[in-house]
């Protein structure tokens, strides 16, 4: 079956500064899906996005690595072989708790399937070295008959899995101790010196082959965005074409008159370039509304954080409200106290006067007592 999504979502992404190791650099302008596959030949799991045909996510899920939800809506893990650190902001808290849900499932179904290829290839590995000591054994007891020993009596054989996996993937089984081995013949001793070169070769392979798969990944989710829509479509057309061509044999075996056939032929074939035609025309439009889609997503978390913007603007109004009446409150407070002490001056004042008036009039008439005595 080969490579197969098993879970998508629409996220922003984002990776570490490699300079800094501290600020997110954002390797897309709008969010982008990012998406879980899962290669049933190599039992491996791997997060991958694309910007257009841009490769912005190609991590392979390993038994040590970690997500960590560092906000409500941003999470982020550590690549060790990528030697970066990805972010991922989504829209809402439910996508974000999905996705590390996800994370936490295929980790674990990664170290599964690590234990799982450790045991098949110790097993393997056991049988093989068992002959290889067996034939030593034969060759130095029979001496004039020098056998040399084959390149599969020193190394033990390796799993398609070990070949075609990751470096954390591969693990080198262990030697079991069964029997004392013979001493190896000359021929297996040049063959043990020239093992490291050999290594170093199929490791320059393997990561040719790694190269090869990013890109043929990458070409393969480009192509395979709208297939299944593209198949049902190209499905119909194809009905459509097969029921013209029978109509067409139907009417060259019905009918003698070959001139008639062929200009229906012809008009058959001119309905089945215009069928082509539309077509293209669909897919066009296709992408025309897919680049629609995405535009229509980034506006909707524009549209979701002016809309928090706008919440939290109402719930201060409202703080303000209530601050605002209960300072209405205390001036009304206020001015009734400053009126009822400008009544108590005036009183006061008019009381003050009276007994100014008295005492005027007592100065008076104690002027005049004193003048007429």
């Amino acid at each position: 079956m080969g490579e197969q999504p098993i879970f998508s979502t629409r996220a922003h992404v984002f990776q570490i500064d490699p300079n800094t190791k501290k600020n997110w650099v954002p390797t897309s302008k709008h969010a982008v899906t990012v998406s879980y596959f899962f290669d049933s030949t190599r039992n491996v799991y791997r997060i991958i996005s694309l910007d257009g045909s841009k490769a912005i996510i190609n991590s392979t899920i390993t038994p040590n690595m970690t997500f960590t939800k560092t906000s409500q809506k941003f999470g982020q893990w550590a690549d060790s072989r990528a030697n970066t650190v990805y972010g991922l902001g989504f829209s809402s808290e439910s996508n974000l708790a999905k996705f590390a849900e996800k994370f936490a499932e295929f980790k674990e179904a990664a170290r599964l399937a690590k234990e799982k290829s450790q045991e098949k290839m110790e097993l393997t590995s056991t049988p093989s070295q068992g002959g290889a000591v067996k034939r030593n054994v034969l060759s130095v007891s029979k001496p004039g008959k020098k056998k040399e020993s084959a390149p599969g009596d020193l190394l033990s054989p390796l799993a398609p899995e070990s070949i075609n996996g990751t470096d954390d993937e591969r693990v080198t089984p262990d030697t079991p101790h069964t029997e004392p081995r013979a001493e190896p013949s000359q021929n297996a001793l040049q063959f043990s010196h020239s093992s490291p070169n050999i290594n170093k070769h199929w490791e320059a392979e393997l990561d040719a082959l790694k190269g090869n798969n990013a890109k043929l990944t990458a070409a393969l989710l480009e192509s395979t965005a709208n297939v299944k829509q593209w198949k049902q479509q190209l499905g119909a057309y194809q009905e459509e074409a097969e029921r013209l061509h029978k109509r067409v044999t139907e009417l060259e075996c019905v009918s003698g008159q070959t001139t008639v056939i062929k200009s229906q032929k012809t008009e058959l074939n001119q309905t089945i370039e215009e069928l082509e035609s539309a077509l293209k025309a669909k897919e066009e439009e296709l992408e025309r509304l897919k680049e629609e889609v995405e535009s229509a997503n980034e506006f909707q978390f524009q549209k979701d954080c002016l809309t928090q913007k706008l919440r939290d603007t109402e719930s201060r109004n409202q703080t303000l409200e209530v601050q605002l009446c209960d300072l209405e409150q205390c001036l009304e407070s206020n001015q009734r106290e400053r009126e009822a002490f400008r009544k108590s001056l005036r009183s006061l004042l008019e009381l003050l006067d009276g007994k100014i008036f008295e005492l005027t009039e007592l100065r008076d008439t104690l002027g005049k007592l004193i003048e007429s005595s």
